[in-house]
């Protein structure tokens, strides 16, 4: 009689238990066993039921313990940086507790190397497009300089920076994806469209780029296997489109009046500082890594397949 050895799978920890973690539950819980850190408990009882296992935890205040971060050879860190400063103090003590941990035993498991004592990691990490600034609308490669504009984007930059240092050694390994703007038919700018704010004029239009949430929550689990060392990854869909045509695709997806065009100067007038923001940088990111490396088949490769309009759908 043959027996077979059941194994047990691996621990991934998530940390930033938001939309995409959410998403991403049903693929990852076939292939691990789930840990997530969580600061609120009202929150526990919701993860239990999507299959994970909470973990009470607060990036945000070193005082907690960091017991909770012993052991995890898989890590997904989808937590944004705080809303303020150019520094990304969360990045900087998940990274020490991780550290601390590292010389801990696995949950399940060996560490590989007697030599180093240290637990090897795979490591992704959610970054932002927004770390490249304004591109002009030229065609953009993962190996494109970094020029931030923004304080959000520096605070991506600097948990990159961070995490780098941290995948320096050998049995580490990080990937980043740099996301665009992330859509779903829950995850519009409807609020916007339906106060009548204005897009821009063709001529004076900016390029953007986005990613569907459910595209995304499959590339951070692939990224986990299928990720080179120190690698960025572009997860952004086929698209190349200006803002006022995704404003448009939304409103004709939500049965609204499409936005009036406006020029630059007049935005100003009407639209938010952090709006402008938005408006102010354009670029065309290519995903060729993401297809080559990560082999990642997107379900919709641009917001028209994922958003039709409504006159279409009746």
């Amino acid at each position: 009689m043959y027996h077979t050895k059941k194994f047990k799978k691996p621990v991934l920890l998530i940390v930033g238990a938001g939309d995409i973690a959410k998403r991403a539950m049903p693929w990852l819980r076939e292939r691990f066993t789930v840990h997530v850190l969580l600061r609120n408990p009202a929150a526990f009882a919701a993860w239990r039921t999507l299959g994970a296992t909470p973990l009470p935890g607060d990036l945000d205040d070193i005082r907690v313990s960091s017991r909770s971060l012993q052991g995890y050879r898989y890590i997904l860190h989808l937590a944004p940086p705080a809303n303020e400063g150019e520094d990304d103090l969360r990045t900087a003590h998940l990274i020490a507790r991780l550290r601390r941990s590292a010389r801990k035993p696995p949950l399940y498991g060996r560490a590989t190397s007697s030599k180093f004592n240290i637990l090897p990691q795979h490591l992704t990490y959610i970054s932002t497009s927004g770390v490249y600034g304004n591109c002009l609308g030229e065609v953009v490669a993962e190996y494109r300089p970094v020029r931030p504009g923004t304080a959000r984007a520096k605070r991506r930059v600097s948990a990159e920076g961070r995490l780098r240092q941290w995948g320096i050694h050998p049995l580490h390994r990080l990937s980043i994806l740099r996301v665009p703007g992330i859509y779903a038919a829950d995850r519009l700018p409807d609020a916007r469209i339906r106060a009548g704010l204005p897009a821009l004029k063709a001529e004076e239009d900016s390029y953007t780029n986005h990613i569907h949430a459910d595209d995304l929550a499959s590339i951070v689990g692939l990224a986990l296997f299928r990720g080179r060392p120190q690698r960025v990854y572009h997860a952004v869909d086929d698209s190349q489109q200006t803002m006022g045509d995704y404003f448009e695709q939304v409103a004709g997806y939500l049965g609204l009046p499409a936005p009036a065009r406006v020029s630059r100067e007049e935005a100003r007038q009407v639209l938010s500082p952090s709006m402008m923001s938005f408006l102010n940088e354009s670029r065309r990111l290519i995903n060729t890594r993401l297809k080559q490396e990560l082999r990642v088949r997107l379900r919709y490769p641009d917001v028209a397949s994922a958003l039709p309009a409504k006159a279409d759908r009746a």
